[in-house]
């Protein structure tokens, strides 16, 4: 392997001979995947983009024979967001489909194992979707995880670096973006218009609907977002500290590289047909099946 493909994780850096040889070393591709939407009075819009981001980057340093970061996915589903400036939304269905053609292009040249990196809470849905159909459409397997998903890891870690309410303390251009925002881009938050507002779902006492970034309640209520906030803060982003985002961004950098490795090792699981006889089409909607038509 060069000395190149071995050293260099981004993607976008590497010559086609030289993806060869990732392919061949059995690199797992990182997809950060986020959005660009408001984030209150003191965040900039690329929230959803440098925090995935720069954990993704700081797992590509850490590990660059083992892993290749691609370029972030700019632009998520954030319709409910529309009422504020600057947001930018993409359709669900366009939102999925690039995502497919990012996963599916990988997975033609020979990447087997994807990792979608979110930064955008409401890309979930979709995102699954998109790991899902890539599950089924393609050979390889590819898994999604949202950057503050790799903090409940280690159950101990977040009263390390929690101060703010639960739930609601942590939720949007709160606490935990904030503090990792400070750490990643300081020069770049509105240190001055910084305020706090928790969602109107977290203090009425009703146990159906609440959300935080870590956990929710069990029933959603998504709708514009300006309903339930008039700065487009949910959280407490006055308790935000940078050495907190550095806490942070050490946590995740080192719990994504531990599900690399496990991702990178663990052996694919095998499909076992269950119809008597054998089926005389093609499997529907378009599912990988290498055996069909054989």
């Amino acid at each position: 392997m060069s000395s190149r493909a071995a050293s260099e994780y981004r993607y976008e850096k590497l010559t086609w001979p030289e993806i060869n040889e990732a392919i061949a070393q059995q690199q797992v591709c990182i997809v950060p995947c986020g959005a660009v939407e408001q984030h209150g009075e003191h965040l900039p819009l690329d929230v959803d983009l440098v925090c995935p981001g720069g954990i993704a980057q700081g797992v590509g340093a850490a590990m660059p024979d083992k892993v290749l970061v691609l370029p972030t996915i700019a632009y998520g589903y954030t319709g409910h967001v529309m009422d504020f400036p600057g947001t930018i939304n993409t359709h669900y269905e366009t939102f999925i489909r690039q995502v497919l053609d990012v996963t599916k292009s990988l997975a033609y040249h020979g990447f087997k194992k994807i990792i979608l990196l979110n930064g955008h809470g409401s890309n979930m849905p979709n995102l699954d979707l998109a790991a899902r159909r890539t599950n089924l459409e393609t050979d390889a397997e590819c898994l999604l995880i949202a950057w503050w998903h790799l903090l409940t890891i280690n159950p101990d870690f977040m009263s390390t670096v929690r101060d703010s309410v639960f739930p609601g303390g942590w939720s949007h251009a709160c606490e935990l973006e904030t503090s990792l925002y400070l750490y990643l881009d300081e020069d770049n938050v509105r240190k001055d218009r910084i305020s706090d507002h928790i969602n109107s779902h977290h203090d009425d006492g009703n146990p159906y609907i609440w959300v935080d970034l870590i956990s929710r309640g069990p029933a959603a209520l998504t709708s514009w977002t300006s309903t339930y906030t008039p700065s487009g803060v949910i959280g407490e982003p006055s308790q935000a500290t940078r050495k907190k985002g550095e806490v942070v961004f050490h946590e995740a950098v080192g719990q994504l590289c531990g599900l690399v490795n496990f991702f990178r090792d663990r052996p694919k699981d095998v499909r076992q047909r269950h119809q008597a006889t054998r089926p005389t089409m093609p499997i529907p909607w378009g599912q990988h099946d290498p055996t069909d038509g054989d």
